[in-house]
């Protein structure tokens, strides 16, 4: 028996369980952690989940065909009290939009290129998983997704981003060796050059 392949499996329930994932932890961040920096040093608490709602925002747009350069990726205005609330709506207003399987294989622009659907939302999911344990480390949440997430993300992912080259065009930092207790999800923070 083989297993599906990145090209042939269906990303979606994937992709709502680790925005679920990634809602239970943006719910639980006290707006007093807002400030505290990030493994990612572009952001602190405040800009990572900014970012967040933003990709929510992009993966939207690449469900209605336009592309994802369309959306900003960063939204920026939300008052901090409403910043939670905002991207559980982002993640509400998501989930019709992906119903339409001819999506999955129509071609749509990223900005990492022109992609079927399918693969978009696999870029998608890998950025709400590590940028889901970027926030949890910042906020000392539970860093571990469900593990067949994260090893099924995973899987796709070193596909999709080489371990070289990184940098430049490719906006990925050099591939982290994982420490000999990291889980699924760390591990796939570290192939996307977070570390704690």
């Amino acid at each position: 028996m083989t297993t599906p392949t990145a090209q042939q499996t269906d990303p979606r329930p994937l992709y709502r369980d680790a925005l679920g994932w990634v809602r239970g932890l943006v719910d639980t961040v006290p707006v007093a952690r807002y400030g505290d920096p990030t493994p990612c040093a572009d952001f602190d608490v405040r800009t990572l989940v900014a970012h967040l709602i933003a990709t929510v925002g992009r993966a939207q747009a690449v469900s209605l065909g336009e592309p994802a350069i369309s959306r900003p990726s960063m939204i920026e205005g939300i008052p901090d009290d409403d910043l939670a609330a905002t991207y559980g709506r982002a993640v509400d207003d998501l989930a019709p939009l992906w119903s339409n399987d001819a999506v999955l294989d129509s071609m749509v622009q990223v900005p990492w290129g022109e992609v079927p659907g399918r693969g978009a939302l696999w870029g998608y999911l890998d950025e709400a998983l590590v940028h889901g344990w970027d926030l949890a480390v910042a906020t000392g949440q539970d860093v571990e997704a469900d593990p067949a997430l994260a090893q099924a993300t995973f899987a796709a992912v070193v596909r999709f981003l080489p371990a070289e080259p990184r940098g430049g065009p490719v906006p990925f930092g050099p591939v982290v060796e994982p420490t000999a207790d990291a889980g699924p999800t760390e591990r796939l923070a570290n192939w996307a050059g977070h570390h704690r």
